[in-house]
């Protein structure tokens, strides 16, 4: 894999359940493939829990979601759909796939409560894991070489996950919303009870239309960002 200095060094994302990073940020994962950098998807449960779709139907969707996008994938256990809890030994599992990956940007869900239990949750462990994994001295992590990311991203599965005491950085994904949305619907167990698609396109919407743009995706900073010129910032929502 490149580097972490190379501008197309891995994306590592995260979600708790098969659909969550593909609602929440697939259009932010269609824009980077394209571009030509390699991501990779680590979604820590098949959805046992959930009404609809069996954990073989929502691994098989997964699967045909992650491809549309160009992502590869893989799946972990943190104890099984609505079972997660904050645990060091679950962080030092996501530590773990950090230092194999060794990504410079790693997306994972709000820790905004108000949600899905799991999604808050796995936002905790992978803010805690990606800490842990620059360390060099801890003893259930020497099989790999340390690693520290450049960047923490968060995102949101719903309105409701937003962050309301942080501006956010809002992405412009007009350009691969068909690649988005199939990939969206690739989840048709979920998508058969209720119009999350429609959801996800509307709420990218509203946010296109804060900042002038068709469609933007929200992100979250877990760190103050920090650029190495000016010539890095495009422009802001508000156009003065």
């Amino acid at each position: 894999m490149p580097s972490a200095e190379s501008p197309l060094s891995p994306l590592l994302a995260f979600g708790a359940h098969p659909d969550d990073i593909e609602f929440g940020a697939g259009g932010i994962i269609a824009l980077e493939t394209v571009a030509g950098r390699p991501v990779h998807f680590v979604v820590c449960s098949r959805g046992e829990a959930g009404t609809h779709g069996t954990p073989a139907q929502r691994t098989a969707e997964a699967e045909k979601a992650a491809a549309l996008l160009g992502a590869t994938l893989e799946f972990i256990d943190l104890g099984g759909d609505a079972h997660f809890v904050p645990s060091l030994a679950h962080s030092l599992t996501i530590a773990a796939i950090i230092r194999r990956v060794r990504p410079s940007l790693v997306l994972a869900p709000t820790v905004n409560e108000n949600q899905h239990p799991d999604h808050a949750v796995l936002g905790k462990i992978v803010r805690n894991a990606a800490r842990l994994a620059r360390y060099g001295g801890l003893a259930e992590l020497r099989a790999t070489p340390a690693h520290a990311i450049n960047t923490l991203l968060h995102y949101a599965i719903t309105s409701d996950a937003e962050a309301r005491d942080a501006s956010p950085v809002l992405v412009d994904v007009s350009s691969v919303v068909s690649t988005w949305t199939a990939a969206m619907a690739a989840h048709a167990t979920q998508a058969a009870t209720r119009d999350y698609v429609e959801l996800q396109l509307t709420r990218a919407r509203f946010h296109g239309l804060r900042a002038g743009v068709t469609q933007a995706i929200p992100l979250w900073p877990a760190d103050p960002l920090v650029v190495n010129s000016l010539m890095a910032l495009s422009h802001t929502a508000r156009r003065f």
